[in-house]
């Protein structure tokens, strides 16, 4: 990292992120982690958007409905990983938050440590939301970095269980909280009774599931006309997201007997807008529910399709919120456990103000340091070798952490070739979007006659 000089005194913070929540989660948190609860810093701060060209890539749009991350837009470009790592090398980042899926963590760490940097940036990393599966796999893909941030004492706890369980470090986990809750608590406004059904990409997956939850949604708009009924969706059709949506609600609506009751709405947008208008949020397991419980909104998990791993809704356990469309149906709220909640990272007592106190003091003290130590994944060549080298070379990276053969070109083509590049690759984006949405369910239906 070039040494800073009296025009560089900057704490200079890069963001790479693979899709639009993880862009979210790793905006905002580069944000908690340098500027405190009272808005300030202690000096200037750049923050740099970066993300990972993939299937999951958001779209300008995308980006949008994200809300103000605090980056502007024209600080946000596309990179490969080897594109990232020559990045890093040549700007000299003191923080870099890596808010991607668990391989592709473990991808950059080794990356980054093959640099050999003489003074390498504070690496931080963590969940998007709520871990409810992979929670070993995806905990030591992300072994390694500086600052593994949990968004709760509950997912705290369980990390360090799991990294001491291998014999790994685990004094990079830090107790913090998702990075973008927030919003006025709820109050019930009169002449005002909306319920909002929080979707997911890929939970359920199924046909059959996804089409009884809409089912159900509509019916209970037609059961309440009086009652504004909003199905809040992530993304349209052909966009990708965290996970991929083969079955977009959108489509399965359109082929809805009966139509949509006048009261039912599919909207977009931020989160966080949708719940300044939300008296009841209803879910099987999505990190809204999170945000919904943080505003002291009535929220409900659903037991429909059961109480399974599978669905993530098992999370949910002992919250007091498990509960079903007929009872929801009938005008049943529930309540939350407090004793849950306390857990749960949701800080609805007024304790999110402090919730990354002691995040920003680990990676101020990590910045002061002399010199940092070598990046050490658990994962190495010596202890998965018939794992870890699958993993770097999806991204192009050899075993040692180096760029393969050919992986390496010019980190920006402009004119005809540039068009020509990018138009390919959306066609290629855009091929993929249909074989998902498309041919995959016909060929999966076909295989079950």
């Amino acid at each position: 990292m070039p040494p800073r000089t009296e025009k560089t005194t900057a704490l200079r913070v890069a963001v790479l992120a693979d899709s639009d929540t993880r862009w979210k989660w790793g905006a905002l948190t580069a944000r908690r982690l340098t500027i405190d609860a009272s808005g300030t810093s202690a000096q200037r701060v750049e923050i740099s958007g970066l993300l990972l060209r993939g299937r999951a890539t958001p779209t300008p749009r995308q980006l949008a409905e994200v809300g103000d991350v605090g980056i502007d837009a024209d600080r946000v470009r596309e990179v490969t990983a080897v594109e990232f790592l020559h990045t890093v090398r040549d700007e000299g980042y003191d923080v870099v938050v890596l808010a991607l899926v668990g391989g592709a963590v473990q991808a950059m760490l080794h990356g980054l440590a093959a640099l050999r940097l003489p003074a390498r940036p504070v690496v931080v990393t963590g969940y998007v939301g709520v871990v409810y599966e992979k929670l070993a796999d995806g905990l030591l893909l992300r072994h390694g970095a500086d600052v593994v941030l949990a968004n709760s004492r509950h997912d705290a706890e369980r990390f360090r269980t799991v990294y001491e369980g291998v014999g790994a470090d685990a004094s990079a986990v830090t107790e913090a909280a998702l990075p973008f809750l927030g919003g006025e608590p709820h109050r019930p406004q009169e002449g005002r009774d909306t319920v909002v059904f929080a979707a997911q990409p890929s939970v359920p997956a199924s046909r059959a599931d996804r089409t009884y939850l809409l089912r159900r949604l509509v019916e209970h708009a037609r059961l309440h006309p009086d009652r504004e009924v909003l199905l809040k969706l992530r993304s349209k059709p052909g966009e990708h997201t965290t996970h991929i949506e083969e079955l977009p609600y959108q489509r399965l609506a359109e082929k809805l007997p009966g139509g949509l009751p006048p009261n039912f709405r599919l909207v977009y947008g931020h989160m966080g807008e949708v719940l300044d208008r939300t008296d009841l949020l209803v879910t099987v397991s999505s990190t809204a529910a999170l945000e919904s419980l943080h505003r002291r909104i009535p929220t409900a998990i659903l037991t429909d399709l059961g109480v399974r791993e599978a669905l993530g809704n098992h999370h949910f356990i002992g919250s007091g919120l498990l509960t079903s469309w007929d009872h929801l149906d009938g005008g049943h709220r529930p309540e939350p456990d407090g004793a849950w909640l306390a857990g749960q990272g949701v800080a609805a007592d007024g304790t999110y103000a402090t919730a990354y106190d002691n995040a920003r003091a680990r990676v101020e003290a990590l910045l002061a340091a002399a010199r940092l130590p070598d990046l050490a994944p658990y994962y190495t060549p010596a202890t998965a070798p018939g794992y870890l080298p699958g993993i770097l070379a999806r991204h192009h990276l050899a075993p040692d952490g180096h760029p393969l053969p050919g992986a390496e070109r010019p980190r920006e083509v402009s004119g005809v070739r540039g068009a020509v590049r990018d138009a390919v690759r959306e066609a290629a984006r855009g091929a993929y979007r249909q074989g998902v949405q498309r041919v995959a369910p016909v060929i999966r239906r076909m295989g079950e006659l």
